[in-house]
């Protein structure tokens, strides 16, 4: 059963309202004060419960998109029963998915030079950033290298970058082009995997 939007607690009614604006007008159009309105509640109410919109586009991403959740899981966890090959599979899988989702969003920034500055300073402000993905997939292959599971000289984070990547191409071309020209994501994410391991492994 559907809890009533006015008994919710304010800072999921806040959240619920920073994702319908963010996924129907983009986080460029998206201001603190829409926000609030959508939510029921005062600006100052917004700012007792989120440091700064940079908070809530976050929290939506890492919260109420689908594959965050076991995008990070993959790229923090040590699956010794699995291969490198699975594991590099899974996690370009959710990449994919989770890049595919997240870029409509944020894309309208890159029109407004001013606001994306102020989107970075308001993200670095809270400490995060697009970069922890490829900072935790970096961790995640020195673990393997550290075991012996990749090749002397491979370069974790050259590795992470390739992979992620390919998933954040895929999912531009997805939006710009069409799906017509990307492969599905059950062919494109074991390939790319596939090709990345057989340079490292």
């Amino acid at each position: 059963m559907l809890t009533p939007k006015s008994s919710r607690p304010t800072p999921e009614r806040l959240l619920d309202a920073a994702e319908t604006l963010m996924r129907t007008i983009g986080l460029a159009n998206t201001t603190t004060k829409a926000i609030a309105r959508e939510a029921g509640c005062s600006e100052a109410a917004l700012y007792k419960h989120y440091a700064n919109k940079e908070e809530l586009f976050v929290r939506v991403l890492m919260e109420r998109t689908p594959n965050a959740g076991p995008l990070m899981a993959e790229l923090a966890g040590d699956h010794d029963e699995r291969s490198v090959e699975e594991a590099l599979t899974e996690i370009a899988r959710h990449a994919s998915l989770f890049y595919a989702d997240a870029m409509p969003m944020a894309a309208s920034l890159f029109a407004e030079p001013a606001l994306l500055t102020r989107h970075r300073e308001g993200v670095q402000e809270i400490g995060t950033g697009p970069h922890v993905v490829r900072d935790a997939l970096t961790g995640r292959l020195r673990r393997e290298l550290e075991r012996g599971r990749l090749r002397p000289g491979a370069d974790p984070e050259a590795a992470a970058e390739l992979l992620l990547g390919a998933c954040f191409q895929r999912a531009f071309f997805l939006h710009f082009s069409g799906p017509e020209v990307v492969r599905p994501v059950e062919e494109f994410a074991p390939s790319v995997a596939r090709t990345l391991w057989a340079a490292i492994r």
